[in-house]
């Protein structure tokens, strides 16, 4: 996530501050003053006190609001709270950095309102230039962080592709040739057409998936219950699957195909029988807890023989597509008392690839 590193922070403040007050000096100090390099260090040196507290003081602003509203659809309400702040900030600090000083130098650094306001209104000036300076790396920043995040998307797209077409029949060519199979089946056989119409739409649904960063959660679930349809036929009652998603859940975005990986998984390394059943929940959007992600939680009775144990490939695969989708929240596991739970952050509505939502570490 894009912020100003510690090590270019510093030099900004190195460089930053002895320069801008140095050429407020310059502009500023009279003619007079300016054969006297005596003179002329005595107000460099008043320029920099205040120009390092106007600095730090609303680069200390800047970095609260950029934590508290990271979001690109964040952008203009950060904006404008920055500059009400930064107004009223550079407005009390003018006054209370001139105290001391027309204490030591009353004939020069007058307290009246009029000089007060004037002073006020000038020093907003550097301090708008210094904002400007970190809003503009800022944005360049989230602008690189976006491409480069695009370019690994669509690098894992591909490369998923790629390992599908080396493990398995081209998904076109099984698609049509089960829609030529459900043709010669007798149309008496109904479980045996409605097998083959299943199959078909599972593979329909991954054809229509690739290339797609995200889908809608409606649109997974549909898959998954077409997914689970098929294994049904062979697990029958050794197979419990209960969905609990609300409206509102099944119109958010999930990277496709995550969720049927991870009933996969389940199905793959769990023990599946007449005397313990696998039980599967997918909820979404219960309560307020869980209203941004979804979660697939099945017992936990992991395989002694049979299949491999897990790698924890898929789970590592889908962690990645979710950092590079930018999802607030990352992807949480967690097994405990029999039970193995998986979180998927919910994406909002819109969200795709390049249209990152980032929160920067200050």
């Amino acid at each position: 996530m894009p912020t100003l590193s510690a090590m270019n922070d510093r030099r900004i403040l190195q460089l930053g501050i002895p320069l801008l007050s140095l050429l407020i000096t310059v502009l500023t100090t009279p003619d007079q003053k300016r054969a006297d390099w005596r003179l002329f260090l005595v107000d460099w040196a008043i320029s920099l006190y205040f120009t390092a507290a106007f600095w730090l003081g609303n680069r200390a602003l800047w970095r609260t609001l950029l934590r508290r509203l990271p979001h690109v659809d964040q952008t203009s309400r950060r904006l404008w709270t920055l500059a009400g702040a930064s107004l009223a900030f550079t407005a009390g600090a003018a006054v209370l950095l001139q105290l001391p000083l027309h204490w030591m130098l009353p004939q020069y650094f007058s307290m009246r309102p009029a000089q007060l306001l004037s002073a006020a209104l000038f020093d907003l000036l550097p301090t708008s230039a210094v904002l400007l300076l970190y809003e503009a790396l800022y944005f360049f920043q989230q602008w690189e962080a976006n491409v480069r995040r695009t370019e690994q998307l669509q690098h894992a797209s591909l490369q998923s592709q790629l390992d599908a077409l080396h493990a398995q029949l081209d998904p076109h060519f099984l698609f049509n040739n089960l829609n030529t199979l459900a043709a010669l089946i007798e149309p008496t056989n109904l479980p045996a057409q409605s097998f083959v119409e299943q199959l078909a739409d599972v593979y329909r649904y991954v054809l229509q998936a690739q290339g797609r960063p995200t889908v809608p959660l409606a649109e997974e679930l549909a898959f998954v219950e077409n997914y689970l349809a098929l294994h049904r036929a062979r697990f029958g009652d050794k197979l419990k699957i209960e969905v609990r998603v609300t409206n509102a859940a099944r119109a958010r975005l999930v990277a496709p195909l995550s969720v049927q990986l991870l009933v996969e998984n389940a199905l793959k390394h769990n023990v599946a029988s007449q005397a313990q059943p696998l039980h599967v929940l997918i909820s979404a959007g219960e309560d307020a807890e869980d209203a941004n992600f979804l979660t697939v939680e099945n017992s936990y009775r992991p395989r002694q023989a049979g299949f491999a144990p897990g790698t924890g490939t898929g789970l590592a695969n889908v962690r990645r597509r979710y950092e590079l989708l930018g999802a607030t929240w990352p992807v949480a596991v967690a097994a405990d008392a029999g039970r193995f739970r998986v979180r998927l952050p919910l994406l909002a509505v819109g969200m795709a690839a390049g249209e990152v939502r980032q929160k920067p570490i200050i």
